[in-house]
């Protein structure tokens, strides 16, 4: 049972008060009980709109079925649908042109494009590692990935294996070659580095001598002039360190002493509170924002074990360079972190109102993560986050322009109560439903002088695609997915909404996950598809998966990209509004509806059993065919309400489903079984997993927006009791 501590109306839990009382108000000129006061003001003034908002949703959407129920058996005209839903508010006007007018952003928000980060913020461990992940080691992301090939005897296991290594010194260099290129000759020739006269000399075997082909690109070094052990080279905004060390096992080997080319990789990390978190009480919220609080303290440390070895991780220090000119310099050591905040949709009862009822986990959410980002503001730690005095959170799961205007009027409340300047706090927009979707221009508008980033998000925005268009027939199968007119569209419509209100120079826009992390040749080879079409950030699964995706952003101007997108013909609302229908219902065979069926299943239960035994948000879950997939709460929303759908509309039935759901159970059992933590779900189906899988599919059409959380949470809830 939780325990309560009491403020005016509020019961706290006593992790909760704690937190508050002896770490976060230290320092940063908040009293606790000042705290409490405030926050249950803004409680009672938001809850009530944030019902309301809710509310709108469920009318909406009950209007939509409605009117796909009524014309079922018509022939589909859009140009109906499209004056029905401007008739009940579903889209909305926009206004006339305008660009946004955010201030004081960090430049690795506003001009700086690369890599993003997602990690769960409730994993310290995780958390650092993204943190320090601003800069990576390419030697150790090639050497151990499948982007370098094992054929002819570079394999990756065991001892270093030199013929391995002598390919990832090839690629490394010839990647050198290709996008900071020499005066003449190749990286591949170079016998010695020097700096003379504020510029970079290098030796190639033939004692000719080379310098860069383009000199601006070389910005700094470390050691010495005639001795450098460090040459920093800078390429779109981005930064690279050619690291020399004749003393080093690769150095040694190496003609130029090269032992390593250090990649700034993950510009940004977002720091989620979100979809890859469990995080369902008051003690899993106070853990959740005490790693918050270390991150932007700057003190944050976790101690594990590898190899037998206890090791202690914590935050990077910056990183210090000589300049051209006899000074120097200081790089940060960091990635920026944003930190990602539950939607508007979830209750928990880490706190409870007045009326006893669990307070909405958003509003918590914004006045305990900007109390803590005040740390970073006031520089109360040794380590800065944001050098513009800005706080950026990352908002989910908006329905449209007006609960954005509700996210930016809470913002503001809090940054009053809590002794901020007004317009510190960002936000970050996710573009992942489809009626925010549809109206982003106006959505933007709302935040428009708070607004730093919009992306586009495949998973949630597909599950909410199914869902709102629940009532108009069955959905193509999940794997026709991305090859649909809405997706390409609505992809295109993100970065033309973005590149018309001015988000270039000022603000990201960013595209998806790559989902497998262990398929890193795959991203290498298509990754790119993200920086052409103008994205400035897209979010990768690791720190290595970071470093690998940097090199996409030297071989690519986002810039140039954006540059000539903008006069491109724009993306058609229409297009957007093409319902994915399976077009011939009968003609897919009972084999295809089974192997759909087992797909879903699989992919559901193997993330729930970690979700609600092991509190596990977001793991690499093998799929149907064991290639290890990053599974989150937006993947698990496809899913199951992909499933939910061909059940209402006959092409499945209850019977079919729960064998289904049975048999895949053992599978994922057979998945897990090293695992020592794990319990099984099969053959007695009674623990709390498997009713959560089934409940999200058996139970998926009556869902909030179909959403995973409420049932999720439910069921997580009564195992942690």
């Amino acid at each position: 049972m939780t325990e309560y501590v009491k403020h005016g109306s509020l019961q706290v839990s006593k992790k909760l008060d704690d937190l508050i009382s002896e770490k976060v108000c230290n320092g940063i000129n908040i009293e606790p009980n000042s705290f409490w006061n405030d926050l249950e003001k803004i409680i009672n003034d938001f809850t009530p709109k944030n019902n309301e908002l809710l509310k709108k949703r469920e009318d909406l959407q009950s209007k939509i079925d409605q009117w796909h129920i009524e014309n079922k058996n018509l022939d589909f005209d859009k140009a109906a649908y499209k004056s029905f839903l401007e008739e009940i508010g579903y889209l909305v006007k926009e206004s006339g042109n305008f660009s946004i007018e955010t201030e004081n952003v960090d430049p690795e928000i506003a001009s700086i494009a690369g890599p993003q980060l997602v990690v769960p913020v409730m994993n310290a461990r995780f958390a650092l590692n993204a943190a320090n992940a601003r800069w990576g080691s390419l030697y150790d992301a090639l050497y151990g990935t499948d982007v370098i090939s094992e054929e002819g005897g570079a394999e990756r296991g065991g001892a270093y294996n030199s013929t391995r290594g002598d390919k990832v010194i090839d690629f490394s260099k010839s990647f050198l070659d290709e996008n900071l290129p020499l005066s003449n000759g190749s990286y591949k020739d170079i016998t010695a580095f020097q700096v003379t006269d504020g510029n970079l000399q290098v030796t190639l075997a033939d004692q000719t001598q080379a310098t860069l082909q383009d000199e601006s690109k070389f910005i700094g070094f470390v050691g010495s002039p005639e001795n450098p052990t460090g040459i920093l080279l800078k390429n779109n905004l981005l930064h690279l360190e050619i690291q020399i060390d004749r003393d080093h096992p690769i150095g040694s080997t190496d003609a130029a002493g090269i032992k390593d080319v250090l990649v700034e990789s993950a510009i940004t990390t977002i720091q989620d509170c979100e979809d890859s978190v469990a995080a369902v009480d008051g003690d899993d919220k106070a853990e959740i924002y005490g790693n918050w609080l270390g991150l932007m303290k700057g003190d944050l440390s976790e101690t594990f074990q590898k190899n037998g070895k206890d090791l202690t991780r914590t935050l990077n220090k910056d990183r210090d360079y000589s300049d051209l000119s006899g000074g120097s310099f200081t790089l940060p050591g960091r990635s920026t972190m944003l930190i990602r905040n539950v939607g508007h949709l979830m209750t928990n009862p880490g706190i409870l109102d007045g009326n006893g009822n669990e307070v909405f986990e958003g509003i918590m959410d914004a006045m305990f993560t900007i109390a803590i980002a005040k740390h970073d503001i006031l520089s109360t730690g040794d380590l800065s986050n944001s050098r513009t005095k800005s706080i950026y959170i990352v908002k989910p799961k908006m329905h449209g322009p007006e609960e954005v205007q509700f996210t930016c009027d809470l913002f503001a409340a809090v940054e009053k109560a809590v002794g901020l300047d007004p317009l510190t706090v960002k936000v970050g927009i996710m573009d992942e439903e489809r009626r925010t979707t549809v109206n982003l221009k106006e959505c933007i508008n709302a935040a428009k002088d708070r607004v730093i980033f919009i992306n586009t998000g495949f998973l949630d925005r597909t599950g909410d695609e199914i869902h709102t268009s629940m009532e108009a027939g069955p959905i193509i199968k999940k794997s026709e997915m991305k090859q649909q007119l809405w997706i390409n569209a609505y992809e295109d419509w993100n970065v033309d909404k973005g590149l018309e209100t001015g988000f270039k120079g000022k603000a990201q826009i960013g595209k998806g996950m790559w989902a497998m992390p262990d398929e890193m040749l795959g991203m290498y080879n298509t990754k790119t598809m993200h920086p052409e079409a103008g994205a400035n950030c897209a979010w990768v699964p690791s720190p290595t998966a970071a470093t690998i995706h940097a090199l996409h952003y030297h071989q690519i101007s986002v810039s140039e990209v954006q540059d000539n997108l903008m006069s491109r013909t724009k993306a058609n609302l229409d297009d957007i509004l093409e319902i994915p229908l399976l077009k011939n219902p009968e003609s897919i065979s009972a084999e295809e509806i089974q192997a759909e069926l087992d797909n879903n299943a699989q992919g559901i239960l193997g993330y729930v059993v970690r979700w609600v035994d092991q509190g596990v948000g977001c793991s690499k879950v093998p799929d149907i065919n064991n290639v290890g997939l990053m599974e989150d709460r937006a993947t698990c929303r496809i899913s199951s309400q992909h499933v939910a759908n061909w059940l209402h509309h006959g092409l499945t039935n209850e019977d079919q489903v729960m064998e289904t759901m049975k048999k895949m159970a053992a599978v994922v059992d057979g998945q897990n079984a090293d695992d020592p933590s794990y319990t099984k779900m099969a053959p007695d189906f009674s623990g709390y997993a498997f009713k959560a899988a089934c409940a999200l599919v058996l139970e998926g059409r009556n869902q909030p927006s179909g959403y995973t959380e409420p049932i999720l949470h439910s069921k997580r809830l009564e195992f942690k009791s």
